[in-house]
């Protein structure tokens, strides 16, 4: 349900007692406002009703494009704008949406009964819906409701939204006759103020004895739409309305002073330049994360070649090692394949395995040695736990084998050592052999 609407000091206490009342209510005529976002909207109408006394704050139903019905914040009145070096005041009205202040207000240029909206306009459609950048680039909490109302005033000299229609046609629409001075309550003719302090609207439309029916008449300026002057007329109360006419008089009949039209031109260069280099600066942006993209991928891909590379260095290494042994080894078979093969007599097992040099003759007696001094220790152990033997005799043997074993296993170890020596000399002329 509609509230009564505020109009009058914002640094009052009756204004914030409204702003508070409204703000706080609960149940079916609760506002749709974060309640920690209120705080802002508080702050926000108070500065704009500091700087901006022909605006006025009311609760109204707005019915958005899909049906859905919900009371909201309403700021409507007069803004400034300096034309032609004339004050004019241009009828608005701002929506307060649900998501307010995280998204921009909806504001409409709402013209008089003897105003048009010029069309074709760049920021404002027929239906009186204002679109200007601050509203698109609108951000919480840096953007407020003062410097969209200074933003529109310096906006709309460019390009005015209003225009007065021809006199003929007031004329024509117009009501019957009524006074020319001031309506006949004690109050304003557009507020009243109730029992508690609030001013109700009575009349939404400005009074139509505020616009004189001539162009050369001056009256007091009592409507909420006059101009900052004490006195105003029709021919300056907006931009006049100039028929299109088919020729080139048409182009200075819209723009009457060459300095608007220059000042508009250099307004949409640097509109359309900023907007030029927002958007090649996103797209160099862009082309920078893809070229820091290719760079990580190019060094992850470096990190894995070089440990691919090393990892086949490592494998070449052990594979030319494994090659050495195998062409040991087939030499060696070789060599005892012709041997053997000449002779066709019998085999004796014992002889089938024969060392082939000094070493491995001196090494294979250490070893069969070695080995069967295990076995006389194992059967001494037998011997001495089934008492064959008596104790001290076992220990007297079993030093003296284990003297004995030392030797032959020392003596096996130096044998080895030699036999390693050997088998690189062998493997390095080999290699040297393959090379040539």
């Amino acid at each position: 349900m509609p509230s009564p609407a505020f109009q009058g000091s914002p640094s009052s206490r009756d204004f914030v007692q409204f702003l508070n009342s409204v703000l706080s209510r609960r149940g079916p005529e609760a506002l749709p406002y974060e309640e920690n976002l209120k705080y802002y909207i508080r702050s926000h109408l108070i500065s704009l009703l500091n700087e901006f006394s022909s605006l006025n704050v009311k609760t109204e139903t707005f019915t958005h494009n899909d049906g859905k019905v919900c009371n909201l914040l309403q700021v409507e009145g007069t803004i400034p704008m300096r034309y032609l070096e004339v004050t004019y005041n241009i009828p608005v009205t701002f929506w307060l949406l649900e998501d307010y202040p995280k998204s921009a207000p909806r504001v409409f240029v709402t013209p008089t009964r003897d105003m048009i909206i010029k069309r074709p306009h760049r920021h404002v459609d027929p239906s009186g819906l204002v679109s200007v950048p601050y509203l698109h680039d609108w951000l919480h909490p840096r953007s407020n409701l003062v410097e969209l109302v200074r933003y529109l005033s310096f906006t709309f000299p460019q390009d005015p939204p209003l225009y007065s229609k021809p006199a003929t046609s007031v004329l024509h629409d117009a009501n019957p006759p009524r006074t020319m001075g001031p309506a006949s309550s004690t109050t304003s003719p557009s507020t009243a103020f109730s029992a508690s302090g609030m001013h109700s609207r009575v009349n939404s439309n400005p009074p139509l004895g505020a616009y004189p029916p001539s162009s050369t008449s001056q009256i007091p300026t009592t409507s909420p739409y006059g101009g900052a002057q004490s006195s105003l007329s029709l021919h300056h109360a907006y931009p006049p309305y100039r028929h299109p006419v088919p020729s080139n008089l048409s182009q200075v009949g819209r723009d009457p002073s060459n300095e608007v039209a220059r000042r508009a031109a250099i307004s949409k260069l640097v509109e359309r330049f900023d907007h030029d280099v927002a958007e090649m600066r996103k797209s160099k942006e862009i082309e920078m994360d893809k070229a820091a993209g290719v760079q990580a991928m190019l060094k992850q891909n470096e990190e894995i070649c070089r440990k691919g590379v090393q990892e086949l260095t490592y494998e070449k290494e052990a594979l030319e090692q494994q090659l050495q042994m195998v062409l040991t080894n087939t030499d060696v078979l070789e060599t005892w394949l012709k041997e053997n093969m000449k002779s066709d007599t019998e085999v004796d097992v014992d002889d089938a395995f024969q060392p082939c040099d000094a070493l491995s003759k001196q090494l294979l007696e250490c070893t069969s040695l070695d080995l069967a001094l295990e076995d006389v220790f194992y059967s001494l152990d037998k011997a001495v736990q089934e008492g064959i033997i008596p104790v001290d005799m076992y220990l007297k043997q079993v030093r003296t084998f284990s003297r004995e074993q030392f030797f032959h296993r020392a003596t096996a170890v130096k044998v080895r050592a030699a036999q390693a020596q050997l088998q690189v000399a062998a493997m390095a002329g080999r290699a040297s052999r393959h090379a040539s």
